[in-house]
């Protein structure tokens, strides 16, 4: 059986309409700082034990409650909060040196998502603006890469395989990242194919900070951030969040430059902010790199840096200390896959092998097939290859048994759907921001990624905020204290919906601000 045999055609999705000349929404004019504000801190001084993150959950969670009012359903948690009382002073660096602090926020993206979202408060949300990932039915992977799965299936290939990956989806890979670099820096040694970013994340931290001192220097962990990706790092080191300043587009590395020591073990640096949209300048990567010490791992969360300007990587990122990871999660709309790649020096992924081996054993074989076209066909589109040849044909095996003709129409297949995609999203991105003009909201503009960050003014509590606008629009936004932004009514909103749904939203929205926190 041949590969592409049958070549499904393509089904880009239909083009959103472009969002209007209209005025932007308001902007951060000063930037963005992720700061530690009074809530935070008079969460902290009523907790008895203010180690348990738990307890701070639900002091948060009270206060909520008992500012909601007649609409609050919970009333135990409300009863926590009244009966508790200021027991100490806390300073902003002790919640962000706290180890409670990361399984607190933990805790909290649990509850929002498991008990209220999609627990209690299901029904009054008709717009869910708070996923972070594609509308996959809208948006999903091109007929190209179905055309992989499927024959896969067909030729049952999902038994064992090397626990980095087969060799041939490795040096696709490594391939592919040459090409984002200003100069080609990896080999098929270089990449393992893992269990999609935050699984990444998780073997990573297991595999860096195995045996470490409890005595030393914290890991540091910027923020905002994922908090499955920190609570994986704090449940093996100690931990330090380091906020970083956004602007224009752009994120400072400095306090993070700064707050290395020649010991710290790991850091953790999502290239593109969640939710901010902003990427790392690599003239400060590069610095951040040189920076730290040989012994300091740099592990490079790489899931969001696409739908922004193109800019060649530089070579720090292959640097002996730093370890990049991507995933189809967000730029090719297969969360559920759970399946992407790191990058390392050969011999810490010659080490990594024996971890994964004894781990996991081996990533999901079943998506190799999946993983190289989709590697060499994105190398061809940033080389600007408009057909394949003879040489593009021989990079696969005979195995596959490709024909010139077919892998061609494979590749525009592809294309047609990749950037259809692509230019059907940056429109609904745009289309959120000046939606939101109409609104008294701040918006971060992103520079990539599906999210955009707002200030709802009128709060200051996030969690509030998201209780008040689901309450009275039917809209869901994502709290921004479960990024690690601790103060006011910071809230992400993902436009990768379908488009009637993303106006629908944007117009509840505009009616809910009529309203105030004590509305």
């Amino acid at each position: 059986m041949r590969l592409f045999e049958t070549v499904h055609p393509a089904c880009p999705p239909t083009p959103p309409a472009p969002a209007p000349a209209t005025a932007g929404p308001d902007g951060f004019a000063d930037g963005f700082v992720p700061t530690v504000d009074e809530r935070m801190l008079d969460v902290y001084s009523r907790a008895r034990n203010p180690e348990d993150p738990l307890e701070l959950r639900d002091l948060w969670l009270g206060r909520v409650e008992c500012e909601l009012g007649p609409r609050a359903h919970r009333p135990a948690l409300a009863r926590l909060w009244r009966t508790a009382t200021p027991l100490r002073v806390v300073e902003p660096a002790e919640v962000l040196g706290s180890r409670a602090t990361v399984r607190f926020v933990k805790e909290l993206f649990n509850w929002f998502f498991r008990d209220d979202l999609y627990g209690d408060l299901r029904s009054q949300a008709t717009h869910i603006l708070s996923a972070g990932s594609i509308d996959e039915q809208a948006w999903g992977l091109p007929q190209t890469l179905k055309d992989c799965l499927r024959h896969a299936l067909d030729l049952d290939w999902y038994g064992y395989s090397d626990s980095r990956g087969r060799r041939p989806v490795r040096e696709a890979v490594a391939g592919y990242e040459n090409a984002r670099m200003e100069a080609a820096a990896y080999r098929a040694e270089n990449v393992a194919i893992t269990m999609g970013g935050t699984f990444a994340v998780s073997s990573l931290a297991d595999f860096i900070l195995h045996g470490a001192p409890a005595t030393g220097s914290p890991a540091l962990c910027a923020i905002p951030n994922y908090p499955p990706l920190v609570e994986t790092v704090a449940r093996r080191s100690q931990v330090r969040l380091v906020p970083l300043p956004s602007r224009d587009g752009q994120t400072s590395l400095r306090p993070l430059i700064d707050a290395l020591s020649p010991d710290t073990p790991m850091v953790l640096l999502q290239t593109v902010g969640n939710p901010t949209g902003a990427a790392v300048v690599e003239a400060e990567l590069a610095k951040l790199v040189r920076a730290a010490s040989p012994s300091t791992m740099i592990v490079l969360d790489e899931c969001h840096e696409w739908l922004g300007p193109p800019a060649p990587c530089s070579a720090d990122r292959a640097a002996p200390n730093v370890i990049r990871v991507s995933s189809l999660s967000k730029t090719w709309s297969a969360p559920g896959m759970k399946v992407g790649w790191l990058l390392a020096e050969e011999q810490f992924v010659a080490d990594y092998y024996e971890y994964a081996s004894t781990t996991f054993g081996g990533p999901p074989s079943f998506f190799y097939t999946l993983v190289e076209v989709l590697a060499r066909m994105e190398r061809w589109l940033l080389t600007g290859l408009d057909e394949p040849t003879a040489a593009e044909l021989a990079e696969f095996e005979p195995a596959y048994g490709l024909r010139l003709d077919t892998l061609s129409a494979a590749y525009r297949s592809y294309r047609a759907e990749r950037l259809a995609r692509d230019t059907g999203l940056r429109t609904l991105r745009s289309t959120a921001s000046h939606g939101l003009a109409q609104v008294p909201v701040r918006v971060l503009e992103p520079h990539y990624s599906i999210n955009t960050m707002v200030e709802f003014t009128g709060w200051d509590d996030s969690y509030r905020c998201f209780r008040d606008l689901l309450h009275h629009c039917g809209v869901s936004v994502f709290p921004g204290i479960l990024t690690f932004c601790f103060a006011g009514g910071i809230a992400r909103i993902t436009s990768s919906r379908r488009e009637q749904d993303l106006l629908a939203a944007l117009d509840r929205l505009e009616s809910a601000f009529a309203l105030t926190p004590d509305g």
